[in-house]
């Protein structure tokens, strides 16, 4: 069993159902679908340009991404990207977006109106990032959801509806103890989402925020 600093424990993804957080239709279904979320989407730890992330390696053994060099990833992730994502669609990119500077201008290929939630790795200044991302932050709520780069302290759970994050790649935030799935955080990593964005309004789904 493993944990980080925030207390969290952390094990490999597991197939598991959001049904046990018994929220259904709440008020927030109307709101959020208001806002057209379908048009929003989440996306984390693209790490472009990382030779080191094509060789990590999961728990078990096996790759953790199926690439052999960065340049072959970054095309096929570019490309579902703006497979997946409209010029006007907003996109929240929850941290760790490129590794070495020169891969900023990888930046300049992906559609939407980015907004970017900073992660450890992305350590560069801020004027770096500007020209790619509309807005930069530390987090951000929606409908008292937390978008953030590290999973949120288990101990603040009380204060949102649930948790969308990034950090942990295949990992997940798993409950103490035992070794289910913690439905209330969803880890938006693009080890999760088939290498793309995924469209808030299907995160919502899972979590059982809407029909």
């Amino acid at each position: 069993m493993e944990s980080n600093a925030a207390g969290l424990v952390l094990r490999p993804a597991l197939k598991t159902g959001f049904s046990e957080m018994g929220w259904g239709s709440t008020p927030l279904l109307s709101a959020i679908k208001g806002k057209n979320m379908s048009e929003t989407f989440i996306i984390s730890d693209t790490h472009f340009g990382h030779t080191g992330v094509c060789h990590f390696l999961r728990n078990d053994g096996t790759k953790l991404r199926p690439w052999d060099n960065p340049d072959d990833m970054d095309e096929v992730m570019i490309q579902r990207w703006n497979e997946t994502v409209k010029p006007n669609d907003k996109v929240y990119h929850l941290g760790d977006v490129v590794i070495n500077r020169k891969s900023l201008s990888t930046l300049y290929r992906l559609n939407g109106d980015k907004v970017l939630i900073k992660g450890n790795h992305d350590i560069f200044k801020l004027q770096d990032y500007t020209n790619h991302f509309r807005d930069i932050r530390a987090y951000h709520v929606v409908h008292n959801i937390i978008f953030r780069h590290i999973p949120v302290h288990a101990g603040s759970k009380g204060r949102f509806k649930a948790n969308i994050h990034g950090h942990l790649h295949s990992n997940r935030v798993m409950f103490e103890g035992n070794k289910t799935i913690d439905p209330w955080y969803f880890c938006a990593c693009v080890e999760h989402t088939d290498y793309k964005p995924i469209a808030l309004d299907d995160i919502l789904k899972q979590l059982q925020l809407t029909s």
